[in-house]
């Protein structure tokens, strides 16, 4: 029976999050338009844009040959939009108008866990610098 890898696994369930997210960015940008922060110009470009990578990266994670670069590239974008994430809780939980803390507080704090399983699906995160005997 194969053993089924850390990396397969998270592969195998980040990629179709960030599939979905990455359509919901393209088909319904209006759902981003609020959180986008307003120093940034073309906001809606900027949404298209990220819809697509997201969509790219988890395809990315697919193709051996751009698995690594997938992971990381994925492991990244977590980190790039972190403010959106930031501008969209405050947003929310200062109008009373969108969604509470039981969504913004663990997404909030789940970012470090994001950008480690896509390095993980990416199969980033078993190397090791340390060469056995």
């Amino acid at each position: 029976m194969m053993q089924l890898r850390r990396a397969d696994l998270a592969q195998a369930t980040i990629a179709p999050l960030y599939l979905l997210a990455g359509v919901i960015h393209i088909t319904r940008p209006d759902l981003f338009m609020r959180i986008m922060p307003s120093a940034l110009p073309h906001p809606l470009a900027i949404i298209m844009l990220t819809g697509a990578a997201e969509i790219a990266g988890a395809a990315g994670l697919f193709v051996p040959r751009t698995r690594a670069i997938a992971g990381a590239a994925l492991a990244l974008y977590a980190v790039c939009v972190y403010p959106a994430n930031i501008l969209h809780a405050v947003h929310d939980l200062s109008t009373g108008t969108g969604l509470g803390w039981a969504y913004h507080y663990p997404r909030l704090f789940a970012q470090p866990f994001i950008c480690w399983w896509a390095l993980t699906a990416g199969g980033l995160t078993n190397r090791t610098g340390h060469r056995g005997p």
